[in-house]
């Protein structure tokens, strides 16, 4: 069968055909570590498009949404894919949820990528909170010089206190999503440094900082700097996710892949 991408299966005999849902470091690490068995693996990463300039990678790359779940399955069964990848964001919900019925639709496996979240240790000094409205009440009345690192599509939330100052980091420019407040952009990726994220506390005089529990080591350090530096984290917990076979981390998921039946070998059986 042809697909959409106009790869058929003569082209990819004997191989496994993969779509990954990325735009996690994690996912780079996978669809990276997966191009050196071009004999085994054809693989598309998908990206949501987002991000306007998305680092290169050495596979067959996407970007856009699929339509919700029924879209999703659509393209999955017309492109010839035999196993489904969901290496997104811990917080990207609602595509792990389409992911998980969309596999189950589509009647392929489905395979999660999910970095474990970051644990309390001692000299943290974390308020957690279930979303982005509670932590912007959790900062309080009073002003403060807060940094935010939530990510450019959450900041709506924090338009409703406009009492502090707030530096804000992201990927992509930030918009006009708290326009009239007292806002420092600051445009940058990951990963980041401990020396780098204290110097930047320090100069900023950050009193509050608020961040999603991503997990993973790319952006940990401010983490660690805050600890440093005694600042208080309002942290937002995870969403709920479907309960699906999961990995820590890109090489456990190449160590399942190579290792795993390959799913047409289980059709029919």
């Amino acid at each position: 069968m042809r697909g959409a991408l106009g790869i058929g299966a003569e082209a990819r005999a004997g191989r496994e055909r993969l779509l990954v849902l990325g735009g996690t470091t994690e996912a780079s690490a996978l669809v990276r570590a997966l191009a050196h068995h071009p004999d085994r693996f054809d693989v598309v990463l998908s990206l949501a498009g987002r991000t306007r300039a998305p680092r290169p990678e050495p596979v067959t790359m996407r970007t856009g949404g699929f339509g919700g779940p029924e879209g999703l399955a659509a393209w999955v069964v017309e492109n010839g894919i035999d196993r489904l990848i969901d290496a997104t964001h811990p917080f990207a919900a609602r595509i792990s949820r389409n992911a998980a019925l969309a596999a189950e639709r589509a009647g392929v496996p489905l395979l999660a990528l999910r970095r474990p979240p970051w644990e309390r240790v001692p000299g943290d000094l974390w308020t957690e909170v279930d979303d982005m409205a509670a932590a912007s009440v959790a900062l309080g009345v009073g002003p403060l010089r807060v940094f935010l690192t939530v990510g450019r599509q959450e900041l709506a939330a924090f338009a409703s206190a406009p009492q502090h100052a707030y530096s804000v980091r992201t990927i992509e420019p930030v918009g006009d999503v708290l326009s009239g407040l007292h806002l420092t952009e600051i445009t940058a990726r990951g990963p980041f440094t401990v020396e780098a994220e204290t110097a930047f506390l320090r100069e900023a005089e950050i009193e509050r900082l608020v961040t999603k529990n991503s997990g993973g080591e790319a952006t940990y350090a401010k983490i660690e700097a805050a600890r440093d530096l005694g600042i208080p984290i309002v942290i937002v917990r995870r969403p709920s996710l479907p309960e699906v076979p999961s990995v820590p981390d890109a090489p456990a998921a190449l160590d399942r892949l190579l290792n795993d039946p390959q799913p047409g070998t289980l059709r029919g059986v």
